[in-house]
């Protein structure tokens, strides 16, 4: 148990004797033990248990007083201190749930909503600190984002594949050994692909058209150029 009486939030009570015993009809008479810092002894709880007086005499009295709200057998019990006013009017002031034995007090709205906002602000605060670590600046590029995880995780990968456990090792060349006899006493047989018939078309011979140049010799253009004179038939007298 410790003691701190500016927050009672932080403050836990039990006791080991009672804890196997403990029910709805003493679960109160525990509460109100001396050493319980959250039992206040000025309440009419303590005057009815001086009295010997039953728990229904609280209705008809006024002043601080403390009530059994809420039972889940057999672990939690729900105490709650509250102000009476008249048999019909009552404010609540503190709620205690007991857990296994242990006492504590439950948090109020107000509590709770700064315990929350001030989680958040925490978050946010060290979400924008990372995030400014991330910032890069220079006046030649301007600002851009640096993030190192992607080179960590590809540092971490490489590591990962060169520190291989031998066990693995072990069976990996065993698995290649068992692979390499049957592949000797099962040779696969190779099947050729079967490769399509190419038909040959004929080819289409085109017709060779031949050129006959005729060469005219020199002596023959001569002739026929120059023609001799006809020859003088001798006239043949009477």
């Amino acid at each position: 148990m410790s003691l701190d009486k500016d927050n009672p939030l932080g403050i836990s009570w039990h006791d080991t004797a009672w804890i196997p015993l403990l029910n709805p009809n003493n679960i109160l008479d525990y509460f109100g033990e001396r050493s319980n810092p959250f039992y206040d002894r000025t309440c009419n709880n303590e005057i009815i248990k001086m009295q010997r007086l039953s728990q229904d005499q609280l209705n008809n009295m006024t002043g601080l007083e403390y009530m059994l709200l809420h039972v889940q057998e057999p672990i939690l019990y729900v105490v709650r201190k509250q102000h009476r006013h008249s048999p019909q009017q009552v404010t609540p002031l503190a709620d205690y749930y007991i857990i296994a034995g242990v006492v504590y007090q439950a948090p109020d709205l107000g509590s709770v909503i700064n315990s929350r906002l001030l989680n958040t602000l925490f978050n946010l605060q060290s979400a924008f600190v990372e995030a400014q670590s991330f910032s890069r600046y220079t006046p030649s590029k301007g600002y851009w984002w640096e993030f190192s995880d992607q080179e960590d995780k590809s540092e971490k990968s490489d590591s990962k594949e060169k520190k291989e456990e031998p066990s693995s090792v072990f069976q990996r060349q065993r698995v290649d050994l068992l692979l390499g006899e049957l592949a000797r006493k099962f040779p696969p047989k190779v099947v050729p692909p079967t490769q399509p018939e190419v038909k040959e078309e004929p080819v289409k011979q085109e017709p060779v058209i031949k050129q006959e140049i005729k060469q005219e010799r020199p002596d023959d253009k001569s002739n026929t150029s120059i023609k001799p004179p006809p020859d003088k038939k001798p006239k043949l007298m009477r």
